[in-house]
């Protein structure tokens, strides 16, 4: 009796939950636009795209022109070490060749990205907060393998795009839910639990939905 009251509790909590979120994405329309640079973008568990089924992204930039991310827990079972392999960079600390490589989202694979938190520059660093900057030059990675880059960083090839205005219909659609960025998750936390430490932040169990809650 109890277990089925809890049960019926919680299916409650869920349709608020999703009732404010409605809400919340038809005021964001009528308002001006929030950019969510610094944000993390955590996919709901119905969206079925496989570039992004059950991912993170963190937003590097958004604004009216649109928006780009790097998605942070999907490791491509690769190294730094198979990258330098092509990169003829002289390796002073081997430990640094055991770095994983991300898959950072379907655009420009090819394309790498280093998202890091210090307070040094290299020829292509954009701060995109106080805290974390995203370098694209191939300096960052001369100075990760010779011990004199940043401590913590993640490496990704390629990332995520959308074009002007995308994102914010994706959001409107529920495709999307989005909390501050948790610099834990992205450089402490285990890439297999990153979206449940997300989704964790919000205080909600979305694994529990089926792939119909959520649509306006």
């Amino acid at each position: 009796m109890i277990a089925e009251l809890n049960k019926q509790l919680q299916c409650y909590s869920l349709t608020i939950f999703y009732i404010l979120i409605y809400f919340q994405n038809k005021i964001i329309n009528m308002l001006e636009t929030t950019y969510l640079t610094n944000n993390f973008l955590i996919a709901m568990p119905n969206l079925a795209d496989p570039n992004f089924l059950k991912t993170v992204t963190y937003i590097c930039v958004h604004n009216k022109e649109g928006a780009m991310g790097i998605v942070i827990n999907r490791p491509m079972g690769i190294n730094l070490g198979d990258i330098l392999e092509r990169m003829d960079i002289e390796i002073e600390n081997p430990s640094s060749i055991g770095l994983p490589v991300f898959n950072g989202g379907p655009v420009q694979n090819e394309r790498g990205f280093v998202l890091h938190q210090s307070d040094q520059k290299w020829d292509a660093t954009v701060a995109v907060s106080d805290e974390l900057n995203i370098t694209t030059s191939r300096d960052i990675i001369n100075d990760i393998v010779n011990d004199n880059g940043p401590n913590e960083v993640l490496i990704a090839l390629g990332y995520a795009g959308w074009q002007a205005g995308q994102l914010e219909q994706e959001m409107a659609d529920n495709i999307w839910l989005n909390i501050p960025v948790d610099k834990d998750i992205i450089f402490k936390t285990s890439p297999k639990e990153r979206w449940q430490a997300a989704v964790a932040n919000l205080g909600i169990d979305l694994t529990l939905l089926s792939s119909q809650v959520g649509h306006a």
